[in-house]
This record gives C-alpha cells, structure tokens and sequence, in this order.
C-alpha cells in the first residue's frame, strides 16, 4: 500500500465551545483557540486510529489481484477506482474490473481483477465517524475539549507537575481506538 495517512482533520467542535470551556469571552485569542482546536482535533484522530469528522481521501495502492485495506476508517463509502498509466494520468475502471467491499469494522477493501495493465490504482472514498461535528460521540468531544483546555492553560511553557495532559483526555478517547497490527 502506498498509503493515505490521516491527512488533515478537521476540527471536531467549534470555536464557540472552545472559548467557552476556557472561558475566553474576548476575541483577542481566537485564531490561538482554533489552532489548539485544529491540533487537539489531529491527536485525536492520531490515538484513536480513526477519522472523526467525514472527509473525502484519495489512496494509491498496487494494481494486484489481492484484497487491500484502504489506510483510513471507518469507510463510509468508496466512490471511485481509476487505473494510473505510465504517464501518471487516472483513467476510471469498468465496474466489473474491480471488486470493493467495506466491513463490519469499517475498513474498506480493494481488489483489483483486471488492471488492464496499471501498476497502480487511485482508489477516491470517504471515510468519519461523525458527517459533522453535531455528530462527533461525546466522550470524543469532551476529550478534545479537555485537551484544548490544558494546551490553553499551559501555552507560555509553564512546565511542572501540571504539565501533562490530563489522564482523563486518554481515558475517554480509549475506547474508540482502533490499533492496527503487521
């Protein structure tokens, strides 16, 4: 698999309810807010294996008869199969060339039954766990929010004993983490 990585995530809550969780009613430390929101929206997303919120992702994989796992999840859906010629341009494959699949878990599959002489496929999906951010679970949200709240907190470098980000952000991540073994 040549890989599609998380990507850029978007952020999982608003502006509003950063502000008002750190209780910043000013302005002043908006584009702060949303960056720490941005950030605390991709260490999610990086601990618990998993899109949050819905996004479109190309991934390029080998043009092989065997079933690949598609690199984000949960998939919502596969869109699009194109074979890539020598030359690097994507020319979509008949329905029949290609089998695709997404299971119980989430993962999307690939197999690729004739390539039509393409060493390799871009394969167009969309994969979240959440369409928007109404739809993000709570302890998601709520551990995001935390997050932000202790990166607010600690932004100058206060260092200390209350450094570390609290345990209760990993504690509510936890058990929406998808570990991916070989």
């Amino acid at each position: 698999m040549m890989g599609a990585g998380l990507g850029i995530s978007e952020p999982a809550l608003s502006l509003v309810e950063a502000q008002a969780f750190v209780r910043v009613e000013t302005g002043e430390e908006e584009a702060l807010l949303a960056g720490l929101v941005r950030s605390a929206s991709a260490l999610c997303e990086a601990f618990i294996g998993q899109v949050v919120i819905a996004r479109r992702f190309d991934e390029t994989l080998t043009a092989c008869g065997a079933w690949q796992r598609l690199g984000l999840s949960p998939v919502r859906s596969i869109e699009t199969v194109a074979a890539i010629g020598e030359d690097g341009v994507a020319v979509a494959m008949a329905p029949g060339s290609y089998a695709i699949d997404i299971d119980a878990q989430g993962d999307g599959w690939v197999r690729v039954i004739n390539g039509g002489g393409a060493r390799r496929v871009r394969v167009s999906a969309t994969a979240g766990i959440a369409s928007d951010t109404n739809g993000v679970p709570e302890p998601l949200r709520h551990g995001i929010l935390r997050l932000v709240g202790h990166l607010f907190a600690s932004r100058d470098g206060g260092g200390g004993p209350g450094s570390e980000p609290p345990a209760a952000v990993t504690a509510l991540w936890r058990p929406y983490r998808r570990i991916r073994l070989g």
